[in-house]
């Protein structure tokens, strides 16, 4: 019997209830429809633990819902460092947490922004926290992620088959 071995990415932001679950979702569907699903398993965790154990914000489930995709699943938990072993890429949604995550990571680890991979974004673009916002914040990252997502889908598709 062949093995099959995954590529696993893992999406980064600040408490893990609004950017990077959001961006679980809409990658792990973006995969699937690129026939990735397979080979890639996509996870998401945040910088700090205050929100540990608690479902999606009400607002970014929403913003999701709305576009089709169901986040009702997804427990916030934080990025132990351990994690770096198994993560092939680590995605961080801004700069901030792309810099503790940096701190983290041992020699070698592919750490980079999660827009990096939308070819229409400027370098150095980052997906906006959208906590303090209303809705239509939440809107805009989830086209953010949407774009970054595909980009990343195409990537990976290069890379993997």
């Amino acid at each position: 019997m062949l093995e099959v071995m995954s590529y696993h990415v893992c999406l980064v932001c600040m408490g893990n209830i609004c950017r990077s679950p959001m961006a679980e979702v809409v990658l792990r569907r973006t995969l699937e429809d690129h026939g990735l699903g397979g080979l890639v398993t996509v996870d998401s965790a945040g910088t700090g633990g205050w929100h540990e154990g608690e479902p999606m914000d009400e607002r970014a489930a929403a913003a999701l819902a709305e576009a089709g995709y169901d986040g009702a699943a997804h427990r916030a938990r934080r990025f132990l460092p351990e994690w770096f072993q198994r993560a092939d890429l680590v995605l961080a949604m801004d700069t901030d947490n792309l810099r503790a995550l940096r701190k983290l990571a041992p020699p070698g680890a592919d750490v980079r922004l999660f827009r990096s991979f939308d070819p229409a974004a400027p370098s150095g673009a980052v997906v906006p926290d959208p906590y303090y916002g209303g809705a239509e914040g939440f809107a805009e990252v989830l086209r953010q992620i949407e774009a970054a997502a595909e980009g990343l889908a195409k990537h990976l598709a290069e890379k993997l088959t």
